[in-house]
């Protein structure tokens, strides 16, 4: 069982990235599939999630970010659009079901002119 993150990096303010989560080992349909991100110094916390019910993201980015899977790929993506210093974290994909709780390694993400 694996979750691999990818697609973080150096941005400027006001542009874009899209993270992905691939995972292996099992059917990510059949959990729910977040995005936490932790800012330097401070706690983790939830951006968004998404499951056969539907989708929210947290109101720190509504409108810029939005969740996203492709089942076939077994792949959940963030796509974070107008990005803000304060987006700057390291961004970590989880899978919930039940009492399982899977968390990916994080990618970095730093918004900075």
């Amino acid at each position: 069982v694996q979750l691999v993150e990818s697609g973080g990096g150096l941005v400027q303010p006001g542009g874009s990235l899209r993270l992905s989560c691939a995972a292996s080992g099992f059917p990510l349909s059949s959990y729910i599939m977040s995005w936490y991100r932790q800012p330097p110094g401070k706690e983790r916390e939830l951006v968004a999630s998404i499951s056969s019910g539907g989708s929210s993201t947290n109101d720190s980015v509504k409108g810029r970010f939005t969740i996203s899977r492709d089942n076939a790929k077994n792949t959940v993506y963030l796509q974070m659009n107008s990005l803000k210093p304060e987006d700057t974290a390291v961004y970590y994909c989880k899978a919930r079901r039940y009492s399982i709780n899977y968390w990916g390694q994080g990618t970095q993400v730093t918004v900075s002119s």
